[in-house]
């Protein structure tokens, strides 16, 4: 009996062992193929570290490849606390050399973390300030590679470039916009050591960063060098509010050049208030108008034939009422009877009260919605407004009349542009876009492209055409004249629209403004130019406006090899008209000789020589006494 006891026992005990044998077999392979994993990767966190490399974004290039944004490599200060062995020392000569207080460089030498990248004061430091600290030499302080991003052309393109943050995290712009495209992956030098933080002798891990995508804008440099020149030559001379310009390929959709004032340098962002580095007034600023709007009321009456711009006729007498409010027109006495073609030319505000009426509200505001006015464009960039316009059932005479000639309503530039563009490229409106594709780094192969995005018909090609002619005989016979240029066919629209403060038209304070179409005949490119409270010049956009416009368009001209056209309308002349002169062939000239037979015109003289080997514009062309002549010696 007793030993059969005993033997029960040994049974028993010798089950409670098979089982507990079992669970620790089962719990092994639990722990070596189910949580193997996240094990070792607990393992790994305790004796193994990374002092991190930040990745290189993506370069911005303009449509012919010239670099926008780019990089450049700094160092970041990492510390390592736990293999400091004087932290004392290391924490006051840290603070001298970052020059900040030892208070603040306690708090990272004494952190109780594995490893701290010194943050914001230790972060892209100058090539002067980590060779000192290189100089140290001390155990536990590392200095890694770090990219900064850099705009090799500082203020230009600012708002449409953005800026990025110390982290190169996109924050505005097409930075902020594009940056799951631009950021790269970030890399790291991994190596290992024990508990106290002491190195151990394993080889170190190199995770080389990846550079972010490039991408590629529909911007063209030249013509952007062109709005800068232009907006800054406003700046000195007007003292403006705001000044901007925008440049659209009409038949894409595509923009050229974009630029405002008052702008910033986006390598300093810090360094200006965040409504300058926050407002792209070409898509955030939203105003009246004023004149450059009649281009749409002209379109939607021609489509509706509502009138024949070149046979039904308006006498305009200087004013209208309506509703008792006595809507004005710039000449006091009147222009009397005109074509309703004379009436754009003339700019004539009753004349457009005429065409409101003819057209009616229901018309009217359905043109302007197609037009896409009231709604944003949906181009690539952040900070769009959708503009200001009356609903259908508030409006009555007086808003329908006012309206007609572009006062009352609020439009944004990129509308305007857009909606123009429509009107001249046949009748077909496009998405506005400023990003043509994204480009692999290393071989800048395209990972994926963009192009041109129809949105809706609004007028036909043959009220298009219509349009187009008005508008160059607006520039050769009307208002527009000072951007007429000899042997090419231009079309424009002037705009002088008063400003409103607080529910009141304000005094003397107007937004000029001028849309320009160039050739007008088979436009390639549309140009909107505005000055905000333009000092010290007449109140007039085509004395402001319209010659700054010329210069651009000469450049446009110049860049997109335009060739001059025939059967243009001939200019009429008036008694304030530009001189203008044939320019002589000076080539194998000296600049002397040169001088004199170009005088007055100014020369711009490049290279080095005696003789003249090129010029521009060429021998035999016409051109204001104003312009400039361009020679160059060799």
């Amino acid at each position: 009996m007793f030993i059969k006891k005993i033997d029960e026992r040994v049974r028993a005990f010798f089950l409670i062992l098979v089982f507990l044998l079992i669970v620790i077999i089962l719990r092994v392979i639990y722990i070596q193929i189910i949580e193997y994993s996240k094990l070792n990767e607990k393992a790994n966190d305790l004796w193994s570290r990374n002092l991190p490399l930040s990745a290189d974004r993506g370069l911005i290039l303009d449509r012919n490849g010239e670099i926008l944004a780019d990089n450049i490599t700094t160092t970041s200060l990492v510390l390592i606390p736990s293999q400091l062995e004087n932290k004392e020392e290391v924490s006051f000569n840290l603070s001298r050399i970052l020059n900040v207080s030892k208070e603040e460089m306690d708090k990272h030498v004494y952190k109780e973390v594995s490893i701290d990248r010194v943050h914001p004061f230790g972060r892209q430091l100058s090539y002067e300030i980590a060779d000192k600290i290189e100089k140290l030499n001390y155990k536990g302080v590392y200095l890694v590679k770090e990219s900064k991003r850099y705009y090799p052309y500082g203020t230009m393109l600012s708002h449409v470039l953005g800026y990025v943050g110390i982290d190169n995290q996109g924050l505005s712009g097409l930075e902020a916009e594009y940056d799951k495209y631009l950021t790269g992956v970030d890399g790291a030098i991994k190596y290992f050591s024990d508990a106290k933080g002491n190195s151990l002798k394993l080889s170190d891990i190199y995770v080389a960063p990846q550079q972010g995508m490039n991408i590629s804008l529909t911007i063209d440099i030249r013509i952007q060098q062109s709005l800068e020149r232009e907006l800054d030559n406003i700046v000195s001379m007007f003292s403006p509010d705001m000044a901007l310009a925008v440049v659209m390929d009409p038949n894409t959709g595509e923009v050229l050049g974009m630029s405002s004032r008052p702008n910033f340098d986006s390598n300093n962002y810090q360094e200006y208030d965040i409504e300058t580095i926050n407002r792209n007034l070409p898509i955030w600023a939203s105003y009246e108008p004023g004149s450059t709007f009649k281009i749409i009321t002209t379109s939607a009456a021609v489509e509706e034939k509502v009138v024949d711009l070149f046979k039904d006729t308006f006498y305009d007498t200087g004013s209208v009422k309506i509703n008792g409010t006595r809507i004005g027109c710039w000449k006091p006495s009147g222009h009397g009877l005109q074509t309703f073609l004379q009436v754009l030319e003339n700019s004539c505000n009753p004349g457009f009260v005429r065409l409101g009426n003819l057209l009616g509200k229901e018309r009217l505001f359905s043109y302007i919605d197609l037009f896409g006015f009231g709604h944003k464009t949906g181009i690539d960039l952040n900070g769009e407004s959708e503009g200001i316009i009356f609903p259908l059932d508030k409006v009555g005479d007086l808003e329908l009349a006012t309206t007609a000639f572009g006062q009352g309503v609020s439009v944004t530039p990129i509308q305007q542009v857009t909606a123009v563009s429509a009107v001249v490229n046949g009748g077909n409106l496009y998405k506005p876009y400023i990003v043509k594709s994204i480009l692999e780094p290393q071989t800048n192969s395209v990972i994926k492209s963009y192009d041109k995005k129809f949105v809706r018909k609004t007028i036909s090609k043959e009220t298009s055409s219509t349009m187009r002619y008005a508008l160059e005989s607006v520039v050769a016979r009307g208002g527009g004249k000072y951007a007429y240029i000899d042997g090419y066919r231009v079309g424009g629209k002037t705009g002088t629209a008063q400003k409103v403060e607080n529910g009141k038209y304000l005094v003397n304070n107007y937004i000029m403004s001028f849309m320009a179409v160039v050739p007008a005949n088979a436009p390639q490119a549309v140009l909107y130019l505005a000055i905000d409270n333009p000092k010290h010049t007449a109140l007039l956009s085509s004395y402001t406006t319209a010659p700054i416009a010329k210069k651009i368009l000469l450049d446009i001209i110049d860049i997109l090899k335009i060739p001059k056209q025939d059967g243009g309308i001939e200019k009429v002349r008036q008694w304030d008209d530009i001189t203008y002169i044939t320019v002589p062939n000076v080539i194998g000239l000296s600049i002397k000789e040169a001088s004199r037979l170009l005088y007055p015109t100014e020369l711009e003289v490049s290279g080095s020589g005696d003789k003249i080997v090129e010029q521009s514009p060429k021998a035999g062309e016409k051109i204001d006494i104003n312009s400039k002549v361009r020679i160059f010696l060799g």
